[in-house]
């Protein structure tokens, strides 16, 4: 028995003492152009981040030991590929804080430092100290907003005729002009880049989050993440200016198994220039989308009036709509956005939908008879994204009807126990208001 011992211990020690000798690099070098960040920021980088996303060796005497290398190892280039504070300093500046956004929103989720990296290193585990420190240098909404022109944003320019025409995405995905038909998910003021965002879903996107069907989201749901810069009035209002991206998102858990479940793609600017040099440009979306992989690897709190399992997955407040109101805002058109920082308010502008579909713009503009709704929420922080705020509670819902592209009616229903936007205005005044929204920009 004793042999017999003997001889599994033996046959176990060989094959470990051999595979110590199968030890792939891991590079290293001097860092060619660090962050540029205070540093005190740089001390909880240096703490929190550098052992994998930079190009420093900082192994500890048990990750030198094979498996383990191994999978240290892994780790470490996979880090550095999308980050690596080492190099990320050559970049402009708007794209090292953009970074740290990221970060930041991925310690917040608990997803960075890896859990199973800090079950060994637990000097890496970020405290609420750390992120304290990496918030208040970030400090979303204090950058300066571009002034807006006279009367608001950028007018809409004409709808591409061959919204299809765009390239499909570099890994593939085929570009889906039928958006424009879309319904409205969510929305989302950034402070971290200035930008609004609209999410769109197709009609199996959007019954499921009315549903509350999202764990997982059905096969064919699509979801449209479109993003315009932000400008400033000089009333004070963020309004959307240029018209800046599109991302896509398509579910189909068979066809698309390999990223996570779901089909991804970017396209730039109205020429709608698909994002990115090669197929491994989905590596960005799966890594970032990571942290939320609990709800199915989406970020967005769609607007419902579901519930659902796990923390933070439907936005329920944002559909507590005025007593009395007899339509729902959501299923018409959305037509623009605004909000409010004396207020911390966000407004968008609905178009009933008359049969004519798509996304109004100046060159389609609602047909005579139509209302228009304009819903107001108060805002509040994004439990998903450092930076960004979302639609919130109801505020008011204010209704426009047109007239040969005019006013020509007004009401405004409060939500309980609110005071309504136009409490303090003349209806005429504010009627004209919601009658000269700038329709926001779109390919």
């Amino acid at each position: 028995m004793k042999r017999v011992l003997l001889g599994v211990l033996g046959g176990g020690l060989i094959p470990f003492l051999l595979i110590q000798f199968i030890r792939p690099s891991i590079p290293q070098k001097p860092a060619a152009a660090e962050i540029h960040v205070p540093p005190q920021v740089q001390a909880v980088l240096r703490k929190d981040c550098y052992s994998c996303h930079s190009d420093e060796r900082r192994l500890s005497w048990f990750d030198e030991v094979q498996p383990a290398y191994w999978l240290v190892r892994k780790d470490i280039l996979d880090a550095r590929a999308p980050l690596n504070f080492s190099t990320i300093g050559s970049k402009p500046e708007a794209v090292q804080k953009s970074a740290l956004y990221e970060a930041v929103a991925m310690m917040q989720l608990g997803a960075m430092p890896l859990p199973r990296y800090t079950l060994l290193h637990s000097d890496a585990k970020v405290t609420s100290e750390d992120l304290e420190t990496l918030k208040k240098y970030l400090s979303p909404w204090s950058s300066p907003i571009p002034q807006a022109t006279a009367g608001g944003s950028e007018k809409a320019l004409p709808v591409s005729t061959n919204v299809n025409a765009a390239r499909p995405s570099p890994n593939g995905l085929p570009y889906d002009g039928s958006w424009h038909e879309w319904k409205l998910l969510a929305v989302t003021d950034r402070g971290d880049n200035r930008q609004f965002r609209m999410i769109l879903g197709n009609d199996i996107a959007f019954a499921a989050a009315r549903e509350g069907k999202v764990h997982p989201w059905p096969d064919g749901a699509r979801f449209a993440k479109l993003a315009w810069l932000q400008e400033q009035t000089p009333e004070g209002l963020i309004v959307p200016g240029k018209f800046w991206q599109i991302e896509l998102m398509v579910k189909g858990a068979e066809q698309y198994k390999a990223t996570d479940g779901w089909g991804w793609g970017r396209w730039r600017d109205r020429d709608l220039k698909p994002y990115g040099k090669d197929a491994t440009v989905v590596n960005e979306c799966t890594g970032c989308h990571l942290p939320v992989q609990g709800n199915d690897y989406v970020y967005t709190l769609p607007f419902s009036p579901a519930s659902a399992s796990g923390q933070e997955v439907m936005n329920n407040a944002a559909v507590g709509f005025p007593k009395g109101l007899s339509f729902n805002p959501l299923s018409w058109t959305p037509v623009t956005l605004y909000a409010d920082p004396r207020t911390l308010t966000i407004s968008v502008l609905f178009a009933q939908d008359t049969g004519t579909k798509g996304m109004v713009t100046q060159t389609a503009a609602p047909a005579n008879g139509a209302e228009m709704a304009l819903v107001t929420w108060t805002e509040r922080d994004d439990p998903h994204w450092f930076g960004a705020r979302m639609a919130d509670k109801v505020v008011s819902v204010e209704i426009v009807r047109m007239s040969q592209g005019k006013e020509a009616g007004y009401r405004s229903l409060a939500a309980d126990g609110v005071t309504g936007v136009a409490a303090n205005t003349m209806p005429a005044e504010r009627s004209r208001f919601i009658a000269n929204l700038h329709p926001v920009q779109i390919p």
